[in-house]
């Protein structure tokens, strides 16, 4: 397989987050999600077997595009939540955006999260604590 030109465009300090930035952004375009997940868990074995901390892969910013695209799912079911003082589902999300749908609201005194369902078909609940 052909991968073309890439490039390191940012490494943190501690050196446990790398983003990779391709090229040809059309390389990957359909299967992206699967590719950053994948080529995460390698360099994850890689760094375990030789015992560095390493957390993190991120291609052409997809992780962190995610991420903000989560951050803004919880805020607005939070405020859909408020607004009809109703629980709202979110769709069936992975450990880590769960987290990351737990860690943005967590701070809102006015909304309570929790995960739901078992396995693969686990769901973060929006819920407005009404007093």
């Amino acid at each position: 397989m052909n991968i073309g030109d890439f490039r390191v465009v940012e490494q943190t300090e501690d050196k446990s987050r790398l983003n990779i930035f391709f090229e040809d952004s059309n390389l990957f375009q359909n299967n992206l999600p699967n590719i950053v997940n994948d080529f995460n868990h390698l360099c994850q074995l890689i760094a375990k077997k030789y015992e560095e901390d390493f957390r993190c892969v991120d291609i052409n910013n997809y992780r962190l595009e995610r991420e903000r695209i989560i951050s803004d799912i919880a805020r607005a079911a939070a405020r859909k939540a408020l607004m009809t003082k109703t629980e709202i589902d979110l769709p069936i999300m992975n450990s880590y955006e769960r987290r990351i749908i737990h860690a943005e609201l967590s701070m809102r005194p006015d909304i309570k999260t929790e995960s739901e369902g078992f396995g693969k078909s686990r769901y973060v609940k929006v819920k407005p604590i009404i007093e």
